[in-house]
């Protein structure tokens, strides 16, 4: 088995995304258009690395049908090495959005059943043990089951490995709880640092207090187009998104900017350019119509970086 620099687990499913046209009508049918690809938190975020240069495994739940089979080639366009644990007699996965016509969701469905078949159990097969001790970086998204990600981020600790969360949705973010003081990262948008912390704060600078005193000791909280917040340890700080001049979409933006960060993480950058770098990587992604750009590139990187303003110590 080829050896991986970084190894992702997670959501490797397809995202189905409906586009309202005009202005939005509750309650009623809306004109729009449909579009499909392959997407899940941490297959987003595997590919994204592994256009930056690293050498990437993603490791997920899969069924033995036609969606399979495009997140398949989705992972070979993208130059992942893709090893699935595969069920032939079930479907894949499927995320479905409806998007209003500036990008913002409006609503989505989830049919994730077969992601609660990826127990801890499945992590003692030889090749999955062999993945998390030779591993630099363990990535997982909040998909899986609690136990298993209890399971994925103890095994990765225990080798001593840099292990990082992507927290999904408000829901299924508290997934974490069980093994939270010893996630290195945890990226969330300020709905789910809600449901984690049960604040209701609003001021960037107040996050980093309060999501230590539930045990997290590094973590991002995205707040829209306002200021990011990063901290780690007794480390913080913000910096505020430069402003974009049309938004595409924005399924896919928080996976970016978690692996613009892990990048610049795992090259050794300070918590503030690792925040300015997953900006960046978040900035590439909203301005495409696809959850992982085929546009990342380690240079169009370099290039976003330039408008990324300079970030913010906190005391």
């Amino acid at each position: 088995m080829t050896e991986a620099e970084i190894a992702v687990f997670g959501g490797a499913h397809i995202d189905r995304r409906g586009r309202i046209s005009g202005t939005t009508a509750p309650g009623s049918s809306n004109p729009g258009t449909w579009f499909e690809e392959a997407g899940g938190g941490g297959f987003n975020a595997a590919r994204n690395l592994s256009r930056l240069g690293h050498v990437v495994r993603m490791i997920s739940t899969r069924g033995g049908d036609a969606a399979g089979e495009m997140v398949t080639a989705a992972a070979a366009e993208a130059g992942v090495i893709d090893s699935p644990l595969t069920f032939l007699d079930r479907k894949t996965p499927s995320y479905t959005a409806i998007l209003e016509n500036d990008g913002n969701l409006v609503i989505a469905l989830a049919d994730m059943e077969l992601y609660r078949l990826f127990s801890p159990r499945q992590l003692q097969r030889r090749a999955l043990r062999d993945v998390l001790a030779s591993s630099k970086l363990v990535l997982t998204d909040a998909n899986l089951p609690e136990e298993t990600i209890a399971a994925l981020v103890r095994s990765a600790v225990g080798h001593g490995h840099l292990v990082a969360g992507i927290a999904v949705s408000p829901a299924k973010v508290i997934r974490y709880r069980a093994c939270l003081e010893e996630v290195s990262f945890l990226f969330m948008n300020e709905s789910e640092a809600r449901a984690l912390t049960g604040s209701q704060v609003t001021e960037a600078e107040e996050w980093p207090s309060l999501l230590r005193s539930v045990g997290l000791k590094g973590g991002v909280v995205t707040r829209g187009g306002r200021a990011v917040v990063a901290f780690e340890g007794d480390k913080a700080c913000v910096v505020v998104p430069p402003a974009l001049p049309a938004l595409a979409d924005v399924t896919g933006a928080g996976d970016a900017l978690a692996s613009g960060f892990l990048s610049a993480r795992v090259s050794g950058r300070n918590i503030g350019e690792c925040l300015r770098h997953g900006i960046a990587a978040a900035g590439i992604t909203l301005r495409s119509p696809l959850a992982a750009s085929e546009e990342m590139s380690a240079a169009n990187l370099e290039q976003a970086l330039a408008l990324v303003p300079a970030p913010q110590m906190l005391s």
